[in-house]
């Protein structure tokens, strides 16, 4: 059984930068993709960005393309997080789905971690 475990989050002033990592605990032929997506308080939760296994299969929200770059490392996967806003102010979650292939549907991610907080404030 798959268990994710988000770290990394805390409060960063505006224009600051932030990275943010994704501990995937279990078997690794379990899983092959690892989104990232958000949700701020009344709003809904927003896929940010994607990454396969290989690396070669990714993604990220256009709007946040330029800001937020994915990246992976065996079972870790890390969001680097650049000119912060306090529009990014949001409780980040990491989550894990068998296919190799990018999404933002959050309901096709099979596994999900407890999130990490993200505050964007000076």
């Amino acid at each position: 059984q798959l268990r994710v475990v988000e770290s990394g989050g805390g409060l960063v002033e505006p224009g600051g930068s932030l990275k943010i990592s994704c501990q995937v605990y279990g078997s690794t032929f379990d899983y092959d993709t690892v989104g990232w997506f958000r949700q701020a308080p009344g709003k809904e939760r927003e896929g940010i960005s994607c990454i396969s296994r290989s690396g070669n299969n990714r993604d990220t929200a256009t709007s946040l393309k330029g800001r937020f770059t994915v990246s992976r490392n065996k079972n870790t996967v890390y969001l680097q997080m650049s000119g912060l806003k306090p529009e990014d102010t949001a409780r980040y979650f990491c989550a894990v789905r068998t296919p190799a292939t990018c999404t933002f549907n959050a309901q096709l991610y099979e596994a999900w971690g407890q999130g990490t907080q993200v505050t964007v404030s000076s």
